[in-house]
């Protein structure tokens, strides 16, 4: 199978980027990184791009006058390293129409809530400050909304009794950790059919269960 080149915008850690470059490395996913793009210099993202030798450009937003300027850079970059899918990795930067036509359904997002709940910033507080009983992750195609675009695949955890906000955000990133390799290589190998807001999955696994219950159903 052909690899499809992957550009990833990045903001800051870059644990999902971490995360990437391991299932490559396993030979997991049929991809490369052929650019990280950051707009914040020197964040731990750019140690990460330097230790596995992958290409890295910083292109800080702070230089340009509009957003609009900013992304066309951005653009010109992407498609100077042959870029099929841009991958958005905590990359804090709301995107215009001008990247979005550059790349139409080839740029995806990770979000730490199940969308459509919980949109924007600092969600995984704004629901365990809420009281839900589950919370989780969602991979989906960026369009011009906050987190708005269609969803490809989401992880569900639940909120324990004696969680901490702290806590719960550990568990919600290692689902991050398994679910967007794994909807990069859906996308590599063209398993991804959209339809208006839905997203299918060619030939996806049968489902392990029917059902979640937080807390756990009483037995009558």
């Amino acid at each position: 199978m052909k690899k499809i080149n992957l550009g990833v915008l990045v903001s800051g850690g870059g644990t999902n980027l971490q995360s990437i470059i391991d299932s490559i490395a396993a030979g997991k996913m049929d991809a490369t990184i052929q650019v990280i793009i950051s707009n914040i210099p020197g964040v731990r993202s750019l140690e990460r791009a330097r230790k596995h030798d992958i290409p890295a450009v910083v292109i800080d937003h702070e230089r340009f006058a509009t957003r609009e300027d900013f992304d066309r850079e951005m653009v010109s970059v992407l498609k100077a390293h042959h870029v099929d899918l841009v991958v958005m990795a905590g990359f804090m930067r709301i995107l215009t129409p001008v990247l979005l036509k550059a790349f139409p359904l080839k740029i995806i997002n990770i979000h730490p809530a199940l969308l459509p709940s919980f949109q924007g910033l600092h969600v995984q507080e704004k629901a365990f400050d809420y009281g839900v009983k589950f919370s989780g992750c969602t991979v989906h195609f960026v369009d011009e909304g906050v987190d708005t675009g269609p969803i490809i695949i989401q992880a569900v955890v639940p909120v324990y009794g004696d969680d901490t906000a702290e806590m719960l955000q550990q568990r919600i990133l290692e689902e991050e950790h398994r679910i967007y390799p794994q909807a990069i290589q859906l996308y590599a190998e063209g398993r991804l059919e959209v339809t208006g807001r839905k997203v299918r999955v060619q030939n996806p696994r049968p489902m392990e269960a029917s059902s979640l219950h937080n807390p756990p159903l009483e037995k009558f």
